[in-house]
Formats: C-alpha cells, sequence, structure tokens
C-alpha cells in the first residue's frame, strides 16, 4: 500500500492489510474484464476458442492481482485498510 509507511504497515495486523490488498485485486479485475470481452480473441497469441474463453477471467484476475502488489492498482488499497481499522476501533498509527 503505497501511501503508508513501512512502520505503519508493520504495526497493521497482515490479514487485514490482505483483505484490503485482495478487495482492490477484485475490483480492478471487474474493471479490466470489460476491456477484455471487447477484444478479438481470435486475433491474439491463441487464437481464441473455447478453451482461451474459459481461462480469460483467471488471466484479468492475475493481471489485476499483480498489478495491485505492485503498487499499480487503483489506489483503493489504503482507503479500504483505514475504514477496515476504523470500523475496528483501530487507528493507523501517525508517521
Amino acid at each position: 500500500m503505497p501511501g503508508l509507511t513501512p512502520a505503519q504497515l508493520a504495526a497493521i495486523p497482515p490479514r487485514l492489510r490482505e483483505a484490503a490488498r485482495a478487495f482492490e485485486a477484485q475490483a480492478f479485475a471487474a474493471l479490466l474484464k470489460p476491456a477484455f470481452a471487447t477484444a478479438d480473441q481470435s486475433r491474439g497469441f491463441f487464437g481464441g476458442g473455447a478453451a482461451e474463453a474459459s481461462w480469460q477471467p483467471m488471466l484479468v484476475d492475475a493481471i489485476a492481482e499483480r498489478a495491485v502488489r505492485g503498487g499499480q492498482g487503483l489506489g483503493l488499497g489504503d482507503a479500504i485498510l483505514r475504514e477496515m481499522l476504523r470500523r475496528q476501533g483501530m487507528e493507523i498509527p501517525p508517521r
């Protein structure tokens, strides 16, 4: 989560960080799916077909997960994490 310092992240339970990251990846994948759905699969590397169509959702999910883990997601992770902490009565330690 790019907006938080390493010390702040270390003070947050890992399960909450992972849940916020997973939610952001899921939201990012939902935005990517229409872009992949409109692409002409017959012109791609694999030539389209039923097999490619069945694997495409997993590819989109993997791309979104990788982008979020690499800090190139939607930027929702910090906001989600802060809200999760607020609802549990916790706060992010100051910088």
